[in-house]
């Protein structure tokens, strides 16, 4: 069963080498660990760091600044059997903003800023693992973000880092306030979207909006970030936090890309991210489908196994194809990614995602229900992948936002919002 489950599509050799290779390196890390870190809520630094020993933090940065120089091909395989293997969806998340949050600055950042950087986040020295986007009053509708970056006008500061510093314009400063933004604790820089021109003096909303990459220990010396903790009830282990930003200064060639076409960098790559999701929720499904059938395999009642009884059975097979079917359209769609095939990508992400999703939370629902009273004990994880399932019908996208997407632009239907 769970070779059927892994083996549901054929794999490049390179693919073949991404999932041996994580494989291994999950194989150091038993449920055991995992429960652990949910229980105290404490980020996976010994994981993180095992992958990026072995470069995998680099997957996305190319061979010229010191990455594996791979794509979506093979970040799916990547980040799916990251959640296969024990860890779950919050695993994945975990390292997800490390890995993704580099293709800003591989697409449009300065040479000089690549040079400076990427070497450093390929080999794990430095990590991008915070991408401040949402807003309170900003959630789906990117382009109501609030947040300002204004360019700072002449001034002289003394003894900045040690020495006095002149400032001709060469810095913008950011007020605003941004909310959900993950792993802020465990990261060395943040990437702030930002309005560089107010929505009002635009002629179109997706105008005026631009990405900067924000050092955090700088923004910290400045005493212009505070930060708070959001408590929250799945992924426990990859925190998320509320920011406010006073005043925060940063050096003009820090901008990422041209100052306000930042929306248009957002979206880039959003569809390729969006299969990486998608496969994550197909590792969750993976994962807590495998207990399950290990539980009822083991499970005895009335002296035979609660897997004989079709009541248990068929969740679990249901799931099973629910799984290989958002599988199958996942890598299609990685391949077609990867292809110069002309074809509407976001068709394939948003049902990727909309079906990966449910298939988990199906998997999850069914080995709760498989494991009885036990499917709430903490001991036997069901609970948490459970969690974690409900949580992926919101993240990064509801699932009505994906429909809205299919309804709008694939089946012709009048815009919804």
């Amino acid at each position: 069963m769970a070779r059927l489950l892994r083996d549901a599509v054929a794999l490049t050799e390179s693919q073949q080498l991404v999932r041996s290779s994580i494989s291994d390196i999950c194989s150091d890390f038993d449920h055991e660990y995992w429960r652990r870190r949910a229980a105290d809520g404490e980020y996976p630094h010994e994981f993180v760091d095992a992958l990026a020993d072995h470069g995998w933090m680099g997957i996305l940065v190319p061979e010229a600044y010191g990455g594996a120089g791979m794509g979506t091909q093979e970040t799916v395989v990547m980040m799916e059997e990251i959640a296969a293997n024990g860890g779950g969806f919050s695993a994945a998340q975990a390292v997800h903003g490390g890995v993704y949050n580099s293709v800003p600055i591989v697409e449009y950042a300065s040479e000089e800023l690549k040079t400076d950087l990427l070497p450093h986040v390929a080999n794990g020295e430095r990590s991008i693992q915070a991408f401040g986007l949402t807003e309170p009053n900003a959630g789906s509708n990117s382009t109501a973000i609030e947040t300002r970056a204004e360019k700072s006008e002449a001034r002289c500061t003394s003894e900045r880092n040690g020495a006095a510093a002149s400032n001709d314009g060469d810095e913008y400063v950011i007020n605003g306030q941004k909310i959900w933004t993950s792993r802020v604790d465990v990261s060395d820089y943040v990437v702030v979207v930002a309005r560089t021109t107010p929505r009002a003096e635009v002629e179109k909303r997706t105008h005026g909006i631009s990405m900067f990459l924000v050092d955090l220990e700088d923004a910290h010396e400045q005493g212009a970030l505070e930060m708070e903790s959001i408590p929250k009830s799945a992924s426990e282990f990859v925190h998320s936090f509320e920011l406010w930003f006073d005043d925060l200064r940063v050096p003009a060639k820090n901008l990422i890309g041209v100052e306000g076409e930042g929306f248009y960098q957002v979206l880039d790559g959003l569809n390729e991210e969006r299969l990486v999701i998608a496969a994550e929720c197909i590792g969750l499904g993976r994962l807590a489908l495998e207990r399950a059938v290990e539980y009822a395999n083991d499970r005895e009642v009335f002296d035979r196994a609660i897997g004989s009884n079709q009541a248990i059975q068929h969740p679990l097979a249901e799931a099973y194809a629910r799984l290989q079917a958002a599988k199958q359209l996942t890598y299609n769609a990685a391949d077609r990614a990867a292809s110069d095939e002309d074809v509407d990508l976001g068709a394939y992400a948003n049902a990727a995602k909309f079906l990966a999703a449910d298939a988990a939370y199906e998997a999850a629902d069914a080995a709760v229900q498989t494991h009885g009273g036990f499917g709430v004990a903490r001991e036997y994880d069901v609970e948490r992948y459970f969690r974690e399932a409900r949580l992926t019908r919101l993240v990064p996208i509801t699932q009505e936002l994906a429909l809205n997407y299919l309804g709008e632009n694939v089946l012709g239907l009048p815009r919804s919002y």
